[in-house]
């Protein structure tokens, strides 16, 4: 195989997953643009949003990577199994390290936006704002995570160049979608206490 041909194989596997990514990114601000009375009412939640989504990429993106490092190696099979400590393992602490990072992106906005002396909002509204919006799209994050890289991986696909992409656009897409969940819920709960 030539490298002309390695390159032609890497964007023919790609293109439909950076096509995807594409218009998942589109629909992330088309939902972001509709949260304008949610950004309005939780001062400082704009600021957290970018923090938020590139978590969100990073942590779920290096849970992508780990999976598909493990089964070029054959240390696990790309099949789901609950016998896998593994891919559990893996799972969980993906699971674990986006919500640390979110809970952080939150105290971190807040200290900041405070020393800056801008509105912000208490940080609890923030940081449970940012965990149970973590906590959604991170489930989800998983499961399409593992199929995916799954998925590819049974049809001959190189998962590392499907993992970016595709992490990428769910990553926005649910994270911007779970992020006014959890703004409504979290907003819901203040009011009724």
């Amino acid at each position: 195989m030539t490298i002309r041909d390695a390159a032609v194989e890497a964007y023919r596997e790609a293109l439909p997953a950076l096509v995807a990514s594409l218009v998942g990114g589109l629909i992330a601000g088309v939902v972001l643009t509709g949260m304008r009375a949610e950004l309005r009412e939780v001062p400082g939640l704009l600021v957290l949003v970018p923090a938020l989504l590139a978590t969100r990429g990073n942590v779920y993106g290096s849970l992508g990577a780990r999976i598909a490092t493990a089964l070029h190696q054959g240390l696990i099979e790309p099949r789901v199994t609950a016998g896998d400590r593994r891919l559990r393992a893996a799972a969980a602490a993906a699971l674990g390290n986006g919500l640390l990072a979110s809970a952080f992106a939150a105290v971190a906005a807040f200290l900041v936006l405070t020393v800056l002396g801008a509105q912000v909002a208490p940080v609890g509204v923030l940081v449970a704002i940012a965990v149970l919006a973590g906590l959604l799209s991170g489930v989800v994050l998983v499961a399409v995570v593992v199929s995916v890289v799954f998925a590819g991986y049974r049809r001959g696909h190189n998962p590392d160049t499907l993992v970016g992409p595709i992490v990428t656009t769910t990553g926005d897409v649910f994270g911007v979608l779970f992020l006014l969940v959890a703004v409504r819920t979290v907003l819901a709960v203040v009011e009724v206490l």
